[in-house]
Formats: C-alpha cells, structure tokens, sequence
C-alpha cells in the first residue's frame, strides 16, 4: 500500500473542499482512525505526517498506544462506557463521544483524580437512530448549562455520525443541523464552541462545505476492511 499516496490524495480532498467552501486549508484538522489497525500501520502513516489519531474503543487503545510514538494525539471516537472512563482520561487529549450527563459526570470524577483537565466534544443523533449513540438535540439543550458547569470538563464543540449514505449529499442536511445547533448551543452558553467533528472517507467534502473543523478518516488512509465501519 502506497501510505503517502493514499495521505496526499486526502490532504488534496480536503483542499478541494476548504477552496470551495471558502475556508482555510489549516481551519480543518485530520484524524486518521485507526480503529483495527495495527500500531504498525498507524507507525507506517505517522512517518508521512499524521499526528491525529482516533480509536473506537479503550482496550484497544491501551494496547496500541503505548506501542506508538509519544509525539502522536489520540481521541476516543467510540462509545464510551462508565467502567472505562478512568483510563480513556489517562489515553486520550479529547473524548470526542460524550453523550449523557451522567458519562460527563464520570469523566469530570475520573478527570479530577487525575488533576487533569479533560477536553470534551458532545455527541449528537440527529436522525434519531436506535443503533446509534448521542444526544437528542432537545436533550442536549436542556443539559447544557450543567454540563458547562463540571469544572474538570472543557466543552469544545459537538461530534456526529449521520445516517450511511452511498450519496454524500444525502448527509448534508445532518452535517448543516450539527453547525446550526453548535450555533445555538454557543448562544446559550455565550461561548464559543470552536470544533465540529463530522464526515468520514465518504462524506467529508460534503462535511466540510458545512463547516467541520475535524474530519474523521479510516478507509480513504488505511485501506478497506472487511466490513463497512461506523464511525471512519
């Protein structure tokens, strides 16, 4: 597999869309999803350039990770269960899957054993979709003012899977509600909320005309896997 190759071809992508959108090609970050991958491969794509990484799931990040150099930033992109929560504040800079009250509660705890602070990003299910974890849009308003309030936690924007879609254009109304709804989150709170973590290998054009500042990418860097992943 050609690492370099499959990375230029992303950067350009990612290009291509800031130059339609109007935006700035460093106003969106890269975050090479290495969700199954081995740290042999993320070792492979981090010598061409990446640093962002994201993992689905705790186990294995604690198995890979410290595999990998300390220079590379991790995000948990997964769901993410209470009993893990104390070590995804020792992996991760940023949990980007926060989708209830009571995990933000736990990982304000877990993050004040750790004298740390932990920055976060709330999960929203815009569709509704009962595979799927995050918030409801009305659930989220309502809970805002006390997830702001945990001292330990600093909110810095909103993540979505939208529903699949072989059409990216098909997505663009879920990736248009996330930036609307940062809008009035950021109204209710009189802050700015500066990150919207959205689109994957299919759809991230689409994600970023709409304005994502972080673009979750597995397939278009690492290559198929044997089944169609959710979350890259």
């Amino acid at each position: 597999m050609d690492w370099a190759a499959n990375l230029e071809s992303v950067q350009e992508r990612i290009r291509t869309a800031c130059d339609r959108a109007g935006r700035a090609v460093d106003s969106v970050a890269l975050l090479a999803v290495a969700k199954t991958h081995s740290a042999d491969a993320v070792q492979t794509l981090a010598a061409c350039g990446v640093r962002l990484f994201g993992e689905n799931k705790v186990q294995e990040a604690k198995a890979k990770i410290p595999l990998c150099s300390s220079r590379l930033r991790w995000h948990l992109i997964g769901h993410l269960q209470t009993n893990k929560v104390r070590d995804a504040v020792a992996l991760f800079e940023m949990i980007q899957s926060v989708d209830s009250l009571r995990l933000a509660r736990e990982i304000n705890q877990r993050a004040e054993q750790a004298a740390k602070q932990m920055p976060i990003l709330l999960e929203v299910n815009l569709a509704g979709e009962a595979s799927k974890f995050g918030y409801a849009p009305d659930q989220l308003r309502a809970e805002l003012r006390e997830l702001n309030a945990l001292p330990r936690l600093e909110i810095h924007g909103l993540m979505t899977v939208p529903p699949w879609s072989p059409v990216p254009e098909r997505v663009r109304p879920y990736f248009r509600q996330l930036r609307e709804l940062r809008q009035q989150c950021e109204d209710q709170l009189g802050a700015p909320l500066p990150e919207l973590s959205m689109g994957m290998t299919g759809d991230f054009e689409v994600a970023i005309e709409e304005g994502a500042t972080l673009v979750r990418i597995g397939t278009a860097l690492f290559g198929q896997r044997t089944s169609r992943p959710a979350s890259a």
